[in-house]
């Protein structure tokens, strides 16, 4: 139905099958708009208990009604060994690893163990060529977790693995749900260019209003594609109703998402590029320069049995390069942020005195 679809890859679904109605409801959605990898919740990991937690294994029946009556792929969460056998044997062809399993590596040897077994027994329906694995990021900023369960699903015989970008937790206040950190992800994109990577702009951003926004800030990041929560009464859903779709909301973000060329650059980008190049060469440096004048500070300290860290210069010094921002045009949060990571790896110089 609309050529955005053979441009980029989509996953959307509700956040949980709640009945067999809701599913034939949204599947029915779905492809009439031309959709046909659709995603439900069927084991819920919720932080807390007493709160939905999925309706579990009846579920997958429903799940597999869409997929007979739509011909449509189907994708599920799994987060122990039982969860993989079910969905496999009740014909899920795709399951994803949550971004709390992800971080946990036990977790995802256990399903990469249950995997390599499936896909070695005789008696599994498990379809070699097709089954597919998506991979979530790790609910903290650690992209050695994230490469971590890449490759033991790989080492499982597993072909077909995708990337799923959904944010990360973070105790500072956001305007979103979870912190996009763009560039962890594009971290991933770099270390393994021939894995799709999507993004989960309903996750990161926690309210139906932001999905628009951080689906399109996806593409421009040459994101492969979106997976998207979409219920036909989000009001009313069991789990994140706030930032789940309409299937109408989500015409309406396909219809206006722009995806841009990945054309040839004209040559005067060449040349700001080039300049960019230089001035990172020069950033670095003038910071080793700065590292060799803390390291003598350092060994001085060391001399005089002074304290390493000294709060008060240290809270000084963020003051004074922060109001630098209005002459530099760099955000006050950014300095502090460049000032931190420098001043910590000082820290960690001096200490190796």
């Amino acid at each position: 139905m609309y050529d955005i679809l053979n441009r980029i890859k989509l996953i959307a679904g509700p956040c949980s099958a709640e009945s067999k109605e809701q599913v034939l409801s949204v599947a029915d959605s779905l492809n009439k708009m031309g959709i046909k990898i659709m995603r439900a919740g069927v084991w819920k990991p919720r932080s807390r208990p007493g709160t939905f937690e999925g309706v579990g294994e009846k579920a997958l029946e429903w799940l597999c009604c869409a997929k007979e009556k739509y011909g449509m792929r189907i994708a599920v969460e799994v987060a122990t060994r039982e969860h993989l056998i079910k969905a496999i044997s009740s014909g899920i062809d795709m399951v994803w690893i949550g971004s709390r399993s992800t971080a946990n590596p036990f977790v995802v040897q256990e399903i990469a163990d249950a995997l390599s077994s499936e896909l070695t027994s005789s008696e599994s329906k498990i379809d070699h060529n097709t089954f597919t694995v998506i991979i979530k990021n790790p609910v903290n900023p650690d992209i050695s977790l994230w490469c971590g369960a890449v490759e033991r699903i790989k080492a499982s015989g597993i072909g077909n693995i995708m990337l799923v970008h959904r944010g990360f937790t973070s105790y500072e206040r956001s305007l979103f749900r979870n912190s996009p950190l763009w560039s962890l992800a594009i971290e991933m994109k770099r270390k393994y260019p021939s894995l799709p990577l999507l993004c989960d702009p309903s996750h990161i951003g926690g309210k139906r209003e932001f999905v628009a926004q951080i689906s399109q800030q996806a593409m421009d990041l040459m994101f492969d594609g979106l997976m998207v929560e979409v219920h036909p009464n989000p009001d009313r859903a069991l789990s994140d109703s706030l930032q789940q779709l309409t299937p109408d909301m989500l015409e309406e973000l396909l219809v206006g998402l722009n995806i841009r060329k990945n054309g040839k650059l004209p040559q005067n980008i060449g040349v700001l590029r080039e300049q960019i190049d230089e001035i990172d060469k020069k950033i670095i440096a003038l910071l080793g320069e700065r590292v060799k004048i803390s390291n003598e500070i350092g060994d001085y300290k060391k001399e005089n049995n002074m304290p390493i860290f000294q709060n008060e210069r240290y809270t000084l010094m963020l003051q004074e390069r922060k109001s630098l921002s209005p002459q530099t045009g760099l955000s006050e949060k950014f300095i502090e942020d460049i000032i931190k990571l420098i001043h910590s790896y000082s820290v960690e110089e001096q200490l190796k005195k």
